[in-house]
Order: C-alpha cells, then structure tokens, then sequence
C-alpha cells in the first residue's frame, strides 16, 4: 500500500515525521522488544532527526532498545561533515540515550578496509546478516522503517538512475562515479530496502516535485529509482506542499 500525506512545509514536514517515528518505534518496542530504523542524511532526513530530539515525545522511546543504521553513505573519513552519520550524531544521536552496540555506521574511509570499497561493502552486508534474524530471511533485519530522501533525478539512497548499483543482488554495494559529489559512496541495495515493513520517502521543495511525480507516476525505476521501492508493509510519500506540486491525480 502507497499513500501520500503533504504537510504546509519542510518545518512541519519534519515535525511530523518525527511525532510518526515516535509512534512506530515505541509500537514496535511494545509489539517486538526492540525497534530497528534505518536513518537517511540531506536536509529533510536530518531536520526529523532534529525535530525528534527536540520533541517531548522523545521521552517515549526506551533509546536502549533501538537499532539504528543507514541506508547510504559518502565514503569518507569518520567525522567528515559531508558523511550522513556526523549530521545524524550532531542532529540526535548525541543527545539520546543509545547502546552504542546496536548503532551501526557504514565504514568510513581510513577505517579496518583502508580505501577498497567492496571490502566496505561486504563488511556492512555481514554485520546486516549478523542482525538478521531466520524469520527476516537471514539477510538483512526486518527494518521497522527505512527513511529515504529523494534528489531531484529521483535517486534514492545512492542508488542513482542507470548506474550499476540498481542491478545489484547483495544487500549492499559500493558506488563509483555518483553524479552528485562525491562519487564514491556505500548504498543499501533494492533487495535491503524492499525488507522494511515500512519505507518513507521524504521530500521538500519544488526541486523534488518532479522527481515525486515521477516515482508516484509508475517511472521505470531504472531511469527513476524511488519508483523502484517499497515497504513489504506500507509506503508512505511524505511531502511538503512544494514537493508535491506534480504528485498524479488519484483515480
């Protein structure tokens, strides 16, 4: 099931993205023991992270009992501030309660696989298998939620229109040549995101209305990847009123 719900703006937009994770993730604490999200960076995904630590609400979440990780990441040194995870620490990650056991960052550059991204690659897709659980498949865990942003040519995580990463089997691949800088990156694979019960997709502005339209409008996901995922569960398009400008006509 995909449905779409547009907010006035980004600030709203954010708050309210926030307020839902709170609710997902303390149902799944109640349903499971444990809730597992997986975080995603730009301007919309780090102003929820935001939103959620500034939000009372927060107060609800058992933080130790939350696995977080990422669906993408710029191959990067740690504490780069271009990498998703040093605007996640500096947005929430820091100011919560967390295990850090059960937050899992993608490798960095300099890190335990120095420069060889599959080294990376395969190291994040074995510590994903290492969660799973035989009920998810084995593979990756059942994420709660996966948040995704979308660019303007419609890319979701980094998985960019007519690169070889949309064709890749495993649960993670490695990026080469990423027309948005830098181009060296580490991306979940469809097969990963399509495992979440839920996936998200979040966009603000007129420069994503396109891009919306186009993954809501049954675009090849090949030349338009939003098109391309799914939650086993749900799929929510979560936009502001500018981002929404071109979502097609239901009916």
């Amino acid at each position: 099931m995909t449905g779409v719900i547009v907010h006035p703006d980004q600030d709203v937009l954010a708050a309210a993205v926030a307020a839902r994770l709170v609710t997902v993730v303390t149902d799944a604490q109640a349903a499971r023991g444990a809730a597992s999200l997986v975080l995603t960076g730009g301007g919309v995904g780090t102003a929820v992270l935001a939103a959620l630590a500034a939000s009372p609400a927060r107060a609800a979440i058992d933080w130790a009992r939350l696995d977080l990780w990422w669906g993408d990441e710029r191959f990067l040194p740690t504490g780069d501030p271009e990498r998703n995870e040093t605007g996640a620490r500096a947005a929430l990650l820091d100011h919560v309660a967390l295990d850090p056991a059960r937050v899992h960052p993608m490798p960095a550059a300099g890190g335990p696989d120095g420069d060889d991204t599959a080294k990376a690659a395969a190291r994040y897709a074995s510590e994903l298998r290492a969660a799973a659980l035989p009920a998810d498949g084995g593979v990756v865990p059942s994420f709660d939620v996966v948040l995704l942003g979308i660019g303007p040519d419609a890319h979701v995580a980094s998985l960019f229109p007519g690169r070889p990463a949309l064709r890749a089997e495993g649960s993670v691949t490695d990026v080469h040549g990423a027309p948005k800088p830098p181009p060296t990156r580490i991306s979940l694979t469809f097969p990963a995101l399509r495992a979440a019960r839920e996936v998200w997709v979040l966009a603000a502005g007129e420069g994503k209305a396109d891009a919306v339209g186009r993954a809501l409008g049954g675009a090849d996901p090949a030349d338009a990847p939003a098109a391309g995922v799914a939650g086993r569960e749900r799929t929510l398009f979560l936009l502001d009123r500018a981002a929404a400008a071109r979502v097609p006509a239901a009916g």
